[in-house]
């Protein structure tokens, strides 16, 4: 049955409260890992609210970052509702509004929970890739020697045009942070290097502190920096900032059809942890 009292309009600055309740129904909700929080995204383009009775009840948000590549960053909703219901009723506001703007725009989420992938699939997405968790234990770390040529240092706000440039010829367009994204992750990381050599600086890591040790988030060399041991060179010297044999554990994920990221980090001694996360798309064309 259709809930005539159902009313769906974007989200103003007026909504955080009410938008942050949501959060506290967890399993019902889907958040993209970003380093902007779902209400710091309020605002910004493509992000709706469902209203009953002139409460809101969900939301849902796919800003595009970078251009053209709307990740889901948010979508939740109150229990009284399915989750069916509530995306339905979002889902035809930002399809049709997304894609009359620009139908090249694809929209994007990785999936973290069986629920939601069940939704988007069944509203026309399909599966690009999947990602996959590896993680290096202290007993697995191994000694790497700095190339001579490349000198690792901390990342400064001077670095970023370069880091985003590098970051774009790395991982391309769909996988690409934006300026604004990896300064913010500059700025929350617990560490954060870049390699230079005479050219200039050719490649990048940022990184992220958990309970259990820390997170590699991001990793790129240029292209024609690639093979000649700068990625190692900086994993090694993230593994001795952040403590060397006594880190507990550092973890990354990567695409699992990207053989040349696996390869490296297998050289380090990462070990995959078997998790994996599937990444949904949705664009004119493939539905």
């Amino acid at each position: 049955m259709i809930n005539v009292n159902l009313n769906v309009r974007r989200a103003v600055a007026e909504d955080h409260q009410q938008i942050a309740n949501l959060g506290s129904y967890e399993s019902n909700t889907h958040r993209h890992l970003d380093w902007r929080s779902p209400l710091d995204w309020i605002g910004a383009p493509n992000y709706w609210v469902l209203e009953e009775d002139e409460r809101i009840v969900a939301a849902l948000a796919c800003p595009e970052d970078p251009p053209q590549v709307a990740w889901i960053r948010l979508f939740g909703h109150y229990p009284h509702l399915s989750g069916t219901e509530a995306w339905s009723a979002l889902w035809r506001s930002a399809c049709n509004e997304i894609l009359f703007a620009n139908k090249k725009t694809q929209i994007a989420a990785i999936i973290v929970k069986q629920w939601f992938q069940n939704i988007l699939l069944s509203s026309g997405f399909e599966l690009k890739q999947n990602i996959v968790l590896l993680h290096l234990a202290h007993e697995n770390i191994r000694p790497f020697t700095t190339p001579p040529q490349i000198h690792i240092r901390p990342m400064q706000p001077a670095d970023m045009s370069a880091v985003e440039e590098i970051d774009l010829q790395a991982f391309g367009h769909f996988w690409h942070n934006s300026l604004d994204s990896l300064s913010r992750a500059r700025m929350q990381a617990v560490n954060a290097t870049v390699a230079e050599d005479a050219s200039g600086v050719v490649g990048y890591q940022i990184s992220t502190g958990n309970p259990l040790g820390a997170h590699l988030a991001r990793l790129g060399v240029r292209p024609e920096a690639q093979g000649q041991g700068v990625g190692t060179a900086l994993v090694g010297d993230l593994i001795q900032r952040l403590g060397g044999y006594r880190l507990g554990r550092l973890s990354v994920n990567t695409q699992a059809d990207n053989a040349a990221s696996l390869a490296l980090y297998k050289k380090l001694g990462f070990v995959q942890t078997g998790e994996h996360y599937p990444v949904l798309i949705y664009q004119a064309g493939i539905q």
